[in-house]
């Protein structure tokens, strides 16, 4: 490993990349890292643009033109967390596993997961089908303090992305390794940044993202509320999946460091 100093995950990261950059030779094999990698990416950044620009208006702005509008915008909520934690489960990970053929189906799980949770994220935000309802639209000062708070929230998401090791959260774990021809291997127990504040950053930023829009409609109200409770239930399942796998180092953490809310320290 690299020892670079500052960031142990820029350390990781490089070499990695390293590894892919001098793959042995195998055309099948680096075609089709290289096409799976160009579609997890793809996917991954449709569908944060679309989550960004479809909250920034209140969900008013998607393509969905259902018949049915209620049924279709439930069932498109509903399909993210059915899938989203399960396949995240042992599992879940054995699906994955066997989405592409041996030998590489069990390298590619951090790649197809990431193609299948954006996919998700992008049919959630891009199609579905607003109400034409608007409540509320932030103007002058409020609008302009909203863009920054929304923005903020979207930065704090990235920070905790990365604290939690970007190759994996970005699905480039999988690909990279393959390419390489290499085990990939996955970031221990975050613990720095974001994670030494609060033990779930990612699903409290994303809540923060959801209610600080510039525009609220009733789509967007149901999609933080719906959303919002998924990110303070879900993690329970992760935390399981923490405490049997790293044990006494997870007790600690959990006991030093609270769920979701920062503890406020007072100075003597």
């Amino acid at each position: 490993m690299i020892n670079l100093p500052g960031d142990p995950h820029i350390a990781r990261l490089i070499t990695l990349l390293r590894a892919a950059l001098h793959a042995p030779r195998g055309f099948r094999r680096i075609a089709t890292a290289l096409v799976l990698g160009a579609v997890c990416h793809v996917i991954f950044a449709l569908a944060v643009g679309a989550m960004i620009a479809a909250m920034f208006f209140g969900m008013q702005q998607s393509f969905g033109r259902a018949s049915w509008p209620v049924l279709a915008n439930a069932a498109l909520i509903v399909q993210f967390p059915l899938a989203h934690s399960p396949l995240l489960s042992r599992t879940g990970q054995r699906v994955l596993a066997r989405i592409f053929p041996a030998p590489h189906g069990q390298t590619l799980i951090s790649t197809t997961y990431a193609i299948i949770a954006s996919a998700q994220l992008f049919a959630l935000f891009a199609l579905w089908t607003p109400s034409g309802i608007i409540w509320w639209q932030a103007e002058g000062a409020a609008f302009w303090a909203l863009c920054t708070a929304y923005a903020a929230s979207w930065l704090l998401l990235m920070k905790a992305s990365f604290d939690a090791g970007v190759e994996v959260q970005s699905g480039a774990l999988g690909w990279l390794s393959m390419l390489a021809r290499i085990r990939p291997v996955y970031p221990q127990m975050p613990t720095r940044g974001l994670f030494a504040i609060i033990r779930q950053p990612i699903y409290v930023t994303f809540a923060l993202t959801l209610w600080t829009v510039p525009v609220w409609t009733p789509d967007q109200l149901i999609l933080a509320l719906t959303l919002s409770a998924y990110c303070l239930i879900a993690p329970r399942a992760k935390e399981r999946r923490f405490a049997a796998r790293y044990g006494a180092e997870f007790d600690r953490y959990r006991a030093a460091v609270p769920y979701a809310i920062p503890r406020v320290r007072r100075q003597r």
